[in-house]
């Protein structure tokens, strides 16, 4: 019997994820981003349960707002929900009209303490949600602030300021995605309000003119500071992601690998029916299950399914499923079912 987590009143948690991925192609072509693999585990699997462990209301319901994905995406996001004991909802975002269009889909559900995630972040965090706060916005420090949205904070060290890659430096606290509200309905009438008086910019309605209004109203705005941000928004990012997962967890060995007369340099997360065959392999490598790898050096990478890997020296590469490649060696991102 799982024992039910202090301060039951339930907490839902909305995860946008309708976005394209086109900064992830090929890969984005035949899987949404959030459920490209880290490690075994998809990215949003791996957001939805570092959530959960956050918060010590009990999370009975995950929102996913996607696009047009198909059921077998569906089911799977559903299937995660039901894993961490949630309720799984789907709603659906058919432009792309900004981050507050985007939470908005999900207006039935923007009740109560709500927690916003958006899918391309992972994180490492040692704190716990400060719930009976107005709202708290996770940051993170960062070396070049004018690549993101950032905070300012006052003496009391509540936030004063949102700013949107400020040209000038005002601040070094990024925003890294993940949002905590305590009043869910208050929260959903001010995006309302941005749609009903089409107040967007550059065409689309942003979660930072929500926020801005929120606090003009003088809601207090704390931070919730993460130890590790991890991106996942290209491909160079994704794999030094999986480095950090990888370093986190200290990797796997599937007691199914089938291994001839090969090296391991761990960390290193190997999945189930691997054939691996006079190569080297890691550090920091992820293979998904039924692949097959021969005479090869492989490092810093991640292989999808059902590959074929033969002959080949490759770092800092994505392979996706159903790939064949052959005595090229490079640094590579290679989409599902090509070969080379």
């Amino acid at each position: 019997m799982k024992h039910a987590k202090k301060n039951y009143k339930n907490m839902k948690l909305i995860i946008p994820m309708a976005g394209m991925g086109t900064r992830m192609r090929p890969h984005t072509l035949s899987t949404p981003k959030p459920l490209l693999k880290i490690a075994g585990i998809s990215i949003v699997e791996r957001l939805a349960t570092d959530i959960t462990q956050l918060s010590e209301s009990k999370i009975d319901e995950i929102a996913f707002i996607i696009g047009n994905f198909g059921k077998e995406v569906e089911n799977t996001l559903l299937s995660i929900a039901q894993k961490l004991d949630a309720k799984g909802s789907i709603y659906y975002q058919n432009e792309a009209l900004g981050t507050a269009h985007a939470i908005y889909c999900a207006e039935k559900s923007l009740k109560g303490k709500v927690i916003v995630a958006f899918a391309d972040t992972l994180f490492k965090a040692n704190f716990k949600l400060e719930e009976e706060a107005d709202s708290v916005i996770w940051v993170k420090e960062v070396d070049k602030p004018e690549q993101f949205g950032v905070v300012k904070l006052d003496k009391a060290g509540i936030i004063s300021d949102f700013i949107e890659k400020p040209k000038t430096f005002v601040s070094k606290l990024a925003i890294i995605g993940i949002y905590y509200f305590k009043n869910g309905e208050n929260f959903r009438n001010e995006l309302k309000y941005l749609l009903d008086n089409k107040i967007t910019v550059n065409g689309e309605f942003q979660l930072t003119d929500a926020l801005e209004n929120m606090k003009n109203k003088k809601l207090v705005f704390k931070t919730g500071t993460v130890k590790q941000w991890m991106d996942c928004g290209n491909k160079n990012a994704t794999v030094d992601t999986n480095k950090n997962v990888l370093i986190n967890s200290a990797g796997k060995i599937s007691k199914t690998l089938q291994n001839t007369n090969s090296v391991f340099i761990e960390p290193v997360y190997i999945g189930e029916n691997v054939k691996i065959t006079n190569s080297v392999i890691g550090p920091y490598v992820s293979i998904e299950p039924d692949t097959d790898i021969e005479n090869s050096v492989i490092e810093n990478s991640i292989i999808y399914t059902n590959s074929r890997i033969k002959n080949v020296n490759i770092t800092n590469s994505m392979v996706g499923n159903y790939v064949s490649i052959s005595g090229k060696p490079d640094e590579l991102s290679i989409g599902d079912y090509s070969t080379i």
